[in-house]
């Protein structure tokens, strides 16, 4: 079974033929340059918008001193904001009222957050979630839907609720080590499309088995 072409902006096509709207790969609809996203990560919406990268990230401003970063193979779901350290308030004076932003000789230096928000790789991210400043997610991790996410979440584990917990990891300590060396997530599309059986049926040694040398 080929792989999904990650330079198609809809890669989906639904049986009338047509490409649904509604999902897209990122890295073919976002260029804010303070949004990295890696190839075959992709999201959908019931209302795709015009602008996926305000829609993900509405306080991720070009120019910031912040990045949100998004890795390879991760799948994002309706609803999914990520609210970046651009829409942190300064907590540290009497009051959290941000003063500078309405004086434009201070407002350009003025951002009390820079922190980066990091996704790893193959990171499916659930209905609704939402995705705090300075979130840091693992690779294989899984983000429930409706969860509200701060701090790091380890790879391969499943977090829930509000705050979001960790619930389990979806493999033992040692598959999740071979699946870190691993990096399947980088290896060239026809290794890649090769290991798709073993990706799907959880299979790790015969995924070990195709690694690269």
């Amino acid at each position: 079974m080929p792989l999904p072409n990650p330079a198609l902006r809809n890669p989906i096509v639904l049986p009338d033929g047509q490409a649904h709207a509604g999902t897209v790969m990122l890295s073919q609809a976002i260029t804010h340059p303070n949004f990295q996203v890696g190839d075959f990560s992709y999201a959908s919406d019931f209302a795709p918008p015009q602008d996926w990268a305000s829609h993900l990230a509405p306080y991720l401003f070009a120019g910031a001193r912040e990045r949100l970063v998004i890795g390879r193979f991760c799948q994002i779901a309706h609803g999914v904001r990520f609210i970046t350290a651009s829409a942190n308030h300064a907590q540290d004076g009497i009051s959290c009222y941000p003063f500078p932003v309405f004086d434009p000789a201070q407002m350009a230096g003025f951002q009390p957050d820079t922190r980066d928000t990091v996704i790893g790789n193959d990171v499916w991210i659930g209905y609704g979630a939402l995705i705090l400043p300075g979130a840091r997610i693992g690779d294989g991790a899984i983000i429930g839907a409706g969860s509200v996410v701060r701090g790091t979440v380890p790879p391969y584990g499943i977090v829930t609720g509000n705050p979001a917990s960790l619930q389990r990891f979806r493999f033992s300590k040692p598959q999740i080590a071979l699946l870190l060396s691993l990096k399947w997530w980088h290896w060239p599309q026809e290794l890649l499309a090769r290991a798709e059986p073993a990706l799907l049926a959880g299979d790790l040694e015969m995924l070990e088995s195709l690694a690269p040398d």
